[in-house]
């Protein structure tokens, strides 16, 4: 779970970043542009495991642009990729000093926290993310805060905020599948086809929702259901860990 939180984290910064040409010697020099060209590298050398050509670049994004958030945050999360949990706190920190109405600043900070285990104070950065006038990513954050409080062993609430952030973006695919397996959990049966329908229109078939239509038709007494479902698994899905469950009935 906490990988997850880490791509939800590593697709929102990726997917602001541009690539610009830095020309530091230009009377019109943009230390802005400068900084997401620096941010863009370093981002893409993390991904691909080149941790000291990343921390280069993030380090001169900060340089370029020391008060900007994405500069901020970006190093951050390269730093508490790498383990610096303590001067990763201190970017996201500096990072909240300077833009303290962020969202993305906020919910990153959530995301970081959760990582700690530091659920009460996560809890609150997502909340004031989502409370921050014009922050139009509401969804991630309401999936974020319900991921963390599944981690913390907070069902009720992973249950409403999944709920939540499809209200704010109805096909989201984590939260589609997480509040279908709750529900199914739950007995809510219709609920929960009706759900894993839509998204299988959308998405098409996914070991892990094939497995929780098993669990749902076995529960709704419906065996020939329950075995077709079964039988896509096993022909699109063979080597599935959920194929492997199915089979030892894990599930």
């Amino acid at each position: 779970m906490a990988r997850t939180l880490s791509a939800l984290l590593l697709m929102g910064l990726l997917a602001g970043c541009v690539t610009v040409t830095e020309k530091q010697n230009n009377a019109k020099f943009d230390s802005i542009d400068a900084a997401e060209s620096r941010i863009s590298l370093g981002l893409a050398y993390l991904k691909a495991g080149q941790w000291e050509r990343s921390r280069q670049n993030l380090e001169q994004a900060v340089q370029f642009a020391p008060t900007y958030y994405r500069s901020l945050i970006s190093f951050a999360y390269y730093l508490q990729e790498v383990g610096e949990y303590d001067q990763a706190e201190q970017q996201y920190k500096t990072a909240l000093r300077h833009s303290p109405k962020n969202g993305d600043v906020r919910n990153n900070y959530g995301v970081f926290l959760c990582r700690q285990e530091r659920y009460d104070e996560a809890q609150q950065a997502f909340a004031k993310a989502i409370e921050q006038p014009y922050y139009y990513k509401l969804s991630g954050s309401f999936e974020n805060a319900a991921i963390c409080a599944l981690k913390a062993g907070d069902r009720d609430n992973a249950k409403l905020w999944f709920a939540k952030a499809i209200d704010h973006e109805p096909n989201r695919p984590l939260s589609s599948v997480k509040l279908a397996q709750m529900e199914v959990d739950d007995n809510q049966l219709n609920e929960a086809r009706m759900r894993l329908f839509h998204f299988h229109k959308r998405y098409g078939y996914k070991p892990t929702t094939l497995l929780t239509l098993i669990e749902l038709e076995n529960k709704a007494e419906r065996p020939k259901e329950a075995e077709r479902y079964a039988s896509v698994l096993a022909n699109k899905f063979p080597q599935s860990k959920e194929y492997r469950q199915y089979l030892t009935n894990e599930y």
